[in-house]
């Protein structure tokens, strides 16, 4: 008797436990469920997301390689509009500066260079903004805002490149010993990193020959 007394009062524990707590037992399951559930189905949203906003980007790569300016910009547009937080967003934007320039409109070209330097929370999209606004700079002859411009944060990645401005900026100031000085090193580092960059050796060529005809 005693044993099956025993018995009961724990079959009796257990109703009470459940009475007491089964409703929350079940919500928290539930709750739990729903968020796996939940966060597959963000993981796959954002997975297609990305997939569409890569899509978008190599269709605007196309377009503006292809000349057609005028559809690749409205296709920035699109990109930015509906994938901004992305890589693709940040990258469809430098495209568009360079458009901007291919058209003639610099100011144009300007301002989408500052606003993805401003919004932009990659580091290493910054800093290519801010080497294009450098050289972007140098054309519409303000070498002293290029050199203010490639003074701030450019990562390591991209010394060779910001050098080679630098040394632009410098020559356009006639300061042309620091030019060759800039030139030099950008040479150095794109060899060190083992990265092709185009252009510098004739620059420094013809400095010398520039010098020689003086």
């Amino acid at each position: 008797m005693a044993e099956l007394r025993t018995e009961e009062e724990q079959l009796e524990a257990i109703k009470r436990w459940w009475k007491e707590n089964g409703t929350a037992l079940i919500a928290g399951v539930a709750i739990a469920i729903a968020g796996v559930v939940g966060w597959n189905a963000w993981q796959n949203y954002q997975d297609n997301q990305a997939e569409a906003a890569s899509m978008r980007y190599q269709h605007l790569v196309s377009l503006a390689d292809g000349g057609e300016v005028g559809e690749a910009r409205n296709l920035v547009g699109e990109i930015t509009d509906n994938h901004g937080r992305t890589l693709y967003a940040d990258l469809a934007r430098l495209i568009d500066a360079r458009l901007a320039v291919d058209e003639g409109d610099l100011g144009e070209a300007r301002r989408v260079l500052e606003s993805v330097i401003e919004s932009s929370g990659r580091a290493y999209v910054q800093g290519l903004a801010r080497v294009r606004l450098a050289r972007l700079q140098v054309a519409e002859g303000d070498a002293e805002a290029a050199l203010d411009t490639l003074s701030r944060d450019v990562p390591a990645a991209l010394a060779a490149q910001q050098a080679d401005v630098r040394g632009d900026a410098l020559h356009a100031l006639g300061r042309n010993d620091d030019a060759r000085q800039a030139w030099q090193e950008a040479l150095a580092v794109a060899e060190q990193r083992n990265q092709p960059i185009y252009g510098v050796q004739l620059k420094l060529d013809a400095l010398g020959a520039e010098e020689a005809t003086l």
